[in-house]
């Protein structure tokens, strides 16, 4: 004789996305991986237009043409933008790797810094790429 006994599980379950308020080091580390995404993605563009820069001086004059154009200017800060948050960020690690804000506040009050500082140096970057 087997009893079916059914468990109610005490764990609460919230499965809507919206209402999931995740700390500042989450939103810190997920930046992180998508900007690695975006450019290893952005690789074979940049390649290209090395390539292409590099064959001729024709080749060079149509990519510095392609990026005159306000699309592409907003494309090449994108890349750009993630290039600067991955390496700021990946300082950060590294300084965790040397012992530098292992604990819970430091880890915190680094993430804080690696957003603000990327926020100034993309604000800048944009300046200067138009």
């Amino acid at each position: 004789m087997s009893v079916n006994i059914a468990v109610k599980s005490k764990r609460p379950v919230n499965l809507d996305l919206r209402t999931i308020r995740l700390p500042v080091t989450a939103y810190s580390s997920i930046a992180h991986r998508i900007s690695g995404v975006i450019l290893f993605i952005a690789i074979a563009a940049l390649l290209w237009m090395l390539d292409r820069s590099l064959s001729s001086e024709s080749g060079f004059e149509q990519v510095g043409a392609i990026l005159q154009h306000p699309l592409a200017k907003l494309t090449l800060w994108v890349i750009l933008s993630a290039l600067l948050y991955h390496l700021v960020a990946g300082i950060r690690h590294l300084l965790m790797d040397a012992g530098l804000g292992e604990s819970l506040e430091g880890g915190i009050l680094g993430a804080k810094v690696v957003l603000v500082l990327s926020a100034v140096l993309i604000v800048l970057l944009g300046v200067w790429i138009w």
